[in-house]
């Protein structure tokens, strides 16, 4: 933790003119790891997109009963998150567990969940290389205006903001580490360090535990209004999910 401290505090002292230009996720990870997400042989999330495909098609209330071919979801997670009809902000995980509650007559898988993370990737990779489109006016905007208060703010004991490192510091190193502009256009990705497929909350919660400030739950309204506003930083930029990351 002393090491992450410090790195973080040189992050604080840095200084760039201004913020950085918004560029696709993959332009940060080493030829090595772009070339491993890029083929689905090599890739480990593709266990998981397998394994979406065959809960799509599973039970006589599957997903497939009600939408067809899971290729029909072509383009659907990069409209996400979106405002449901009841007003709610819903995240593609969370549009999935409302199907599963509401139409299905089951309960919910819950967060970082295998079958919900295997669901998740195998509708994200239908989006894959498509721009992502989410909206951000009419009942979008509040929460947009959340989302970027949030990232604006800074947090923790260490005092960062989130923009402190994915704009202004963004291109520059932090222990191994490219860091990014922080879009969500992997998620639900395959992190060698934890060895396994996660949400971007869950990446969201590492963030916070790396600036010292409070963890939200996952599928939290924080954490919903901040992956609004990456996603609309991310507008335009290609679906990379399932990613590959460090």
């Amino acid at each position: 933790m002393i090491r992450a401290a410090a790195g973080f505090a040189l992050l604080a002292c840095a200084t760039l003119a201004g913020a950085a230009e918004i560029r696709p996720s993959r332009d940060y990870l080493s030829p090595e790891l772009r070339a491993q997400q890029d083929d689905p042989s090599r890739h480990p999330g593709w266990l998981w997109v397998e394994e979406g495909e065959a809960l799509w098609r599973r039970g006589a209330r599957s997903c497939a009963s009600c939408h067809g071919d899971i290729a029909g979801m072509r383009g659907v997670s990069a409209r996400y998150p979106t405002v449901a009809a009841d007003g709610a902000l819903l995240n593609l995980e969370g549009r999935i567990e409302r199907c599963r509650t509401e139409h299905q007559g089951e309960a919910a898988f819950g967060y970082e969940s295998e079958p919900l993370l295997s669901l998740t990737a195998a509708i994200a990779q239908r989006s894959r290389g498509l721009p992502v489109s989410v909206a951000t006016d009419g009942p979008a905007a509040a929460f947009l205006e959340e989302g970027r208060r949030l990232f604006g703010m800074r947090q923790g004991q260490l005092n960062l903001s989130c923009g402190q490192c994915h704009d202004d510091n963004a291109g520059r190193r932090l222990r191994g580490d490219v860091i990014s502009n922080g879009l969500p256009t992997g998620y639900p990705a395959y992190r060698l360090e934890w060895n396994t497929l996660g949400s971007l909350h869950r990446r969201l919660r590492a963030c916070s535990l790396g600036v010292r400030a409070e963890q939200f739950p996952l599928g939290s309204p924080e954490y919903l209004a901040l992956e609004l506003l990456l996603a609309a930083r991310a507008n335009g930029q290609p679906v990379e999910a399932p990613g590959l990351r460090r």
